[in-house]
């Protein structure tokens, strides 16, 4: 087992909602114990203001988060990669874990429309960090 904390990137086709949201939460909720990154197929300009709203009613502030491509060594780089409608733009290495979580895409959609999207993701997130604590270090 490994000293480092597991890496995880979250990609989706704008990192501006679903991936900057996931990323968000697992920093907020796992701290040190994971690493994490976030990347798009194709980023926006900027992180979709609804999911910058739908965030800082739970106290997270994406508001100066700025989308970023996806990289081949961000993959690399990643022991666990989740991806999140970003289709067959998302590389693929052997060795590694990956997830695809179906969710609807924020884009161009109103808070009311995010904040489900926002909660499933958390949801998602919190099982990940059990699974991904428990499986990494063997303790807690």
């Amino acid at each position: 087992m490994s000293d480092q904390p597991p890496q995880v990137l979250f990609v989706c086709v704008h990192n501006a909602g679903r991936s900057q949201m996931a990323a968000a939460f697992l920093s907020r909720l796992a701290g040190d114990r994971v690493r994490v990154r976030s990347a798009g197929s194709a980023p926006a300009d900027q992180v979709n203001p609804a999911v910058v709203e739908a965030m800082a009613e739970r106290g997270i502030d994406l508001s100066a988060e700025i989308p970023k491509v996806l990289t081949v060594d961000a993959v690399q780089a990643s022991e666990v990669v989740i991806t999140m409608g970003c289709g067959d733009a998302c590389p693929v290495f052997p060795g590694k874990r990956y997830e695809d979580w179906v969710l609807d895409d924020p884009a161009g959609q109103g808070i009311e429309a995010v904040r489900p999207i926002r909660d499933t993701i958390e949801a998602r997130v919190r099982a990940l960090i059990a699974d991904l604590t428990s499986a990494h270090t063997g303790t807690r």
